[in-house]
């Protein structure tokens, strides 16, 4: 359980992503974004020409020049107040779109050096409204001004013990969703159109082709620099003492995300036609909403099983699978309702993933979370299968269960006969009466008999069937089978020594 610990402290108060494996798969997030902002810190800005034409004043000019040419850096912790009126003000009355940008870079940087500083901003004393400089510059059309304001936003709103107001937090959530769902259709339609013309080309160098594959490229780096700003949301990192939530963390904001239909818009793009590294991303935010135990139980009534179930199916990388399957394991383990958890079961009974799990069963991953995940999702939905279906076995004047106390009775496969007994046992412990029906058709009898079969895999199975047959403490029967279970494999390891 190391691995399943270790995740869930991701999202609780010690997360930390510099250690842990996120902070990998987030870098080709981030990485358009910090090139084009270490390419903006070369800049020179002339401030003077600014307080020239009095766009700025003889106050702000002198303190921007000692922090900015003059490297001045502890000017924000001397007088804070006086570093946010500056920055507020510089933001208000510049319009260039460069120097905005530059100034971004610099806040960002600021609050990149010192996580506490996000106090500067948030702690306003001189009066008016914090977020609105900001919330306007997402109105900008240069895309750097709108990721970059994105990402401060969200420092600023998950960095300080106080939650951001609701109306402006409204806003912001509202246009993020709106910018996540219009830059998936673009990329959506341009890798679309990019595939179409490598399909009409038999030449893969052509100059058409390239051009075709690096617009689809451009577009994935678009969505990618969007979701910089977004993984703030989705990720903490070595913050000051005091409240450590991050925006996707706090319930408040959780609840305003759905609000804003942001469940609904992250798989609605979902399950559209987008790569891999999308689908890690917003998987990723799937997953820390379902540590809120209501928004777990909400989330299939967007359809997230099947889409998720899909995503599960045809992953061809580990990420991906490692998220899908965090997402599932949450909404079965989180929901309250118990009722909502084995519902979640038999959706994805329903949907397959049941086929996937063993699939991956067989693969034997490295990854211990995947395998841990794998391990708790068989045994929760092959138990809902069978409460489901126990009863179904008594249809048809107990037909099958007929068919399955003949096969123990003739079959000289040891798969077989494995698989017979484990049906057998299952039976029995989900159909209240399924014990005495067992006896009637002469199926206890049998799977006693196959307790000194040959094959140790029948033996096992057999021995795990009586044990429900006999067993009325499924308390103790858990032990026990655990016990088997460790004394099969402690067994195997001195058989392959001897």
């Amino acid at each position: 359980m190391a691995g399943r610990e270790h995740r869930e402290r991701e999202v609780g108060e010690d997360f930390n992503p510099r250690k842990v494996y996120i902070k990998e798969d987030m870098i080709a997030a981030t990485s358009v974004l910090q090139i084009r902002a270490s390419e903006i810190r070369q800049s020179e800005i002339k401030w003077q020409s600014y307080l020239q034409s009095q766009m700025i004043t003889q106050r702000d000019h002198d303190y921007i020049v000692k922090l900015d040419t003059q490297k001045q850096k502890d000017l924000p912790d001397k007088n804070p107040e006086q570093c946010a009126e500056v920055f507020l003000n510089l933001l208000t009355h510049i319009s260039k779109d460069h120097t905005i940008q530059y100034i971004l870079v610099l806040i960002d940087d600021i609050l990149s050096e010192d996580k506490s500083r996000v106090k500067i901003f948030r702690t306003n004393r001189f009066g008016g409204n914090t977020w609105q400089p900001f919330l306007n510059l997402l109105n900008r059309d240069d895309e750097f001004v709108q990721h970059m304001t994105a990402r401060i936003i969200a420092k600023l709103a998950c960095w300080f013990p106080v939650l951001m107001e609701k109306s402006d937090l409204h806003f912001y959530l509202s246009w993020l969703k709106d910018q996540l769902k219009s830059n998936a259709e673009k990329m959506t339609a341009e890798l679309e159109h990019a595939e179409q013309v490598m399909l009409a080309h038999e030449k893969p160098h052509s100059d058409r082709h390239k051009h075709h594959k690096d617009k689809a490229t451009d577009a994935h780096e678009k969505y990618s620099s969007l979701y910089s700003s977004f993984d703030e949301l989705a990720k903490h990192q070595d913050l000051p003492p005091g409240p450590k939530k991050m925006m996707l963390r706090v319930d408040e904001y959780r609840f305003a995300f759905l609000t804003v239909d942001g469940i609904s818009t992250l798989l609605s793009i979902l399950a559209s036609r987008v790569n891999f590294q999308v689908q890690y991303q917003l998987v990723f935010c799937l997953w820390v909403l379902t540590f809120n135990p209501l928004l777990a139980e909400k989330m299939n009534k967007f359809n997230a099983i099947p889409i998720l179930a899909d995503i599960l199916s045809d992953s061809v990388k580990e990420k991906v699978t490692r998220i899908v399957l965090a997402v599932f394991r949450n909404l079965i383990e989180k929901p309250e309702d118990q009722q909502v958890a084995k519902e979640h079961c038999i959706a994805m009974v329903q949907c397959k993933v049941l086929k996937q799990l063993t699939i991956l069963e067989q693969k034997r991953s490295d990854d211990e979370d995947i395998m841990n995940d794998v391990d708790y999702l068989n045994e929760r939905l092959q138990a809902s299968f069978w409460r489901e279906n126990a009863a179904r076995l008594n249809e048809r004047g107990q037909e099958l269960l007929r068919t399955l106390v003949h096969l123990l009775e003739k079959s000289r496969d040891p798969v077989v006969l494995a698989v017979a007994c484990y049906d057998v046992g299952e039976y029995v412990r989900h159909y209240p009466r399924g014990k005495h029906i067992i006896e009637q058709l002469g199926g206890k009898q049998r799977v006693m008999y196959l307790l000194s079969h040959e094959d140790p895999n029948v033996r096992y199975e057999a021995l795990l069937a009586v044990q429900k047959l006999m067993v009325h403490n499924w308390e103790y029967l858990g032990k026990q089978l655990e016990k088997e279970q460790i004394d099969k494999q402690a067994g195997t390891v001195v058989g392959a020594k001897a």
